[in-house]
């Protein structure tokens, strides 16, 4: 090798180092993560709601039996390995024997017995709803071993039992104490990355690292702050301004601008897991909504495609009915489509015996939604006035639009944004079986009830395979695009904003949001919470002006080692 050769691979070697320390992708520790929500949660117990701020939060304090990957195929989270009974009617799992709760109490496989009969199938919806009429008994052999027995085989069992779904709650904090009124709703103790710091309402809630988290080596950030930020508006300043590292579910007037902006990164990806569907919640114990002819009309009234293209910026699809298109092996393309018609509107109305009076209304409904609904609900109302229907607003604080729906029944109209989860049988089930009619939240608040519904989702349930469960779900929406018990808008394609400095983001998870904490690591290390993106742009000049720096060492070598060939 000549000197010239020598000095050429030495530049580059350290030109290599350097690149290497600067932009190396080795997860570093320190720092923290400002998310941006857009209100208080109703709460910090993950295992009496299916609120999806609660679980947004939740997920990093606590843990599930399972997680899943983007293809919805479970992965471990507290349990380590599991087996499955040739019948698909046996589930035994295998805990973590590190686990701990943040209290230092370990984590046992009676803490998981308890959970799902103490309070998951009495107070969680999706849970309730999926397993409650199945399971025959839960079991703990040893400290680490858990084992579901169900009547039937049932399919979705591993879709279920994630932090959403079945977060493992520490019996000893609430055994003997009602789960709803138990203080430790606002004082959260689980297993996750996160432990509760402090929550200022209506401000921000503080999350710090698990130094003792059963993940060896996670997580790497030191904290997480939850910044209460109820205008969507707000919150796209902050994040432009440096004072909010991560933006869920930005504004679609927002994404295009975001997607523009260097050091910001904007995905669509880690919502496989929710498959949401926005849906109208009809309230079938009340005239005129009783009557399926005055639903049918209102369908028709409704124009989709106008909420899609002016209220979503296009960010979404017409919904066909509650199963979500994303998932594509359950999902029926070919229900009756309810397309505007305000003609057949009228027609059917009037057939109904509800005639327009003196001032062109037929009747009134009082529609009661959360702020963050409120332009979709200006949208229909103002929509379905043509058909004559008017609409008593009735905009609430979230947990009390939820209270009135839900729990006092005290509306006609309401609104959700139901998660159809990675299976129907988790997120569809809950919203349309008889059994589920009660003062739950999130469950069948349209009280509605069909025995054959009942019966093919039962079906489905039990059945391992695949086509065959596909053909019972296919029936189910045929019936249920009749019956019209909820009216299901659109599938919004949400996405999220972060900081590009953020590494570790939405790599492996169909729910990426409830598990980004454990994964997150600022490319510059410990660092503060705000000015990131500043931050990590002055990293690139940096390494820019050392390459600048080392190309001006080697051109002056060179012209030295010329002069002295010269002499």
């Amino acid at each position: 090798m000549t000197k010239k050769s020598s000095f050429s691979f030495t530049a580059l070697f350290f030109l290599a180092i350097l690149f290497s320390a600067i932009y190396g992708n080795e997860p570093k520790y320190g720092g923290s993560v400002v998310v941006a929500v857009s209100g208080d949660p109703g709460g910090l117990n993950p295992a009496i709601t299916t609120q999806g701020g609660v679980h947004l939060i939740c997920g990093s304090i606590f843990s599930g039996l399972v997680a899943q990957d983007f293809n919805l195929n479970p992965v471990p989270d507290l349990a380590t390995s599991w087996d499955v009974s040739q019948d698909g009617r046996t589930f035994t799992f295998h805990l973590a024997p590190n686990a701990e709760f943040h209290d230092g109490v370990p984590v046992m496989s009676e803490d998981v017995k308890f959970t799902f009969e103490e309070m998951l199938l009495k107070y969680h919806s999706r849970t309730r709803a999926s397993i409650g009429d199945n399971l025959r008994r839960i079991t703990a052999p040893d400290a680490h071993t858990v084992v579901f027995e169900f009547e039937k085989p049932y399919a979705a069992f591993l879709q279920l039992i994630d932090v959403t779904n079945a977060p493992v709650m520490p019996k000893h904090i609430y055994e003997n104490t009602d789960p709803l009124t138990n203080p430790h709703n606002i004082n959260p103790i689980g297993s996750g990355a996160f432990k509760f710091e402090e929550w200022a309402k209506g401000d921000h809630i503080s999350l710090v690292k698990n130094e003792k988290y059963f993940k060896t080596g996670k997580p790497y950030l030191d904290r997480v702050i939850y910044k209460v930020t109820p205008s969507a508006a707000t919150a796209a300043i902050a994040f432009e301004n440096g004072e909010i590292d991560y933006f869920l579910n930005p504004p679609p007037l927002d994404v295009k601008r975001l997607q523009n902006m260097d050091g910001v990164v904007v995905t669509d990806k880690g919502r496989e897991g929710f498959a949401t569907v926005e849906t109208v919640v009809l309230n079938l114990n009340r005239a005129p909504l009783s009557d399926v002819r005055v639903r049918r009309a209102m369908a028709h009234a409704i124009d989709k495609n106008y909420i899609v293209d002016k209220i979503q910026f296009g960010m979404g699809k017409a919904a066909t009915g509650p199963i979500s298109s994303l998932l594509k092996w359950a999902y029926n393309p070919n229900v009756k489509k309810y397309e505007k018609n305000l003609t057949l509107a009228n027609q059917l109305l009037d057939e109904a015996g509800y005639k327009r009076d003196a001032d062109g209304v037929r009747f009134r409904l009082k529609a009661v939604y959360a702020s963050s609904y409120a332009k979709i609900i200006e949208t229909l109302r103002d929509q379905l006035r043509e058909a004559g229907i008017e609409f008593d607003m009735q905009q609430m604080e979230f947990g009390a639009a939820v209270d009135a729906v839900y729990i006092k029944k005290d509306f006609d109209i309401g609104f959700a944004s139901f998660e159809n989860g990675p299976d129907p049988d988790i997120g569809v089930k809950r919203t349309v079986v008889s059994g589920n009619i009660g003062a739950i939240p999130f469950s069948n608040g349209a009280s509605y009830r069909n025995p054959r519904i009942d019966e093919l989702f039962s079906l489905a349930a039990s059945e391992t395979d695949q086509q065959k469960r596909a053909a019972y779900y296919f029936e189910a929406q045929e019936i249920l695009v009749k019956d019209l018990p909820y009216f299901w808008l659109y599938e919004p394609n949400s996405g999220a904003a972060y900081n590009a400095g953020l590494q570790g983001m939405y790599q492996w998870s169909a729910k990426s949001n409830i598990y980004f904490a454990q994964d997150t690591w600022w490319i510059d290390g410990n660092r503060a919470n705000h000015n990131s993106s500043d931050a990590f742009e002055q990293r690139r000049l940096y390494f820019l002006l050392a390459i600048a720096t080392l190309v001006s060492i080697i051109a002056i070598a060179v012209f030295l080692r010329r002069k002295m060939r010269q002499r």
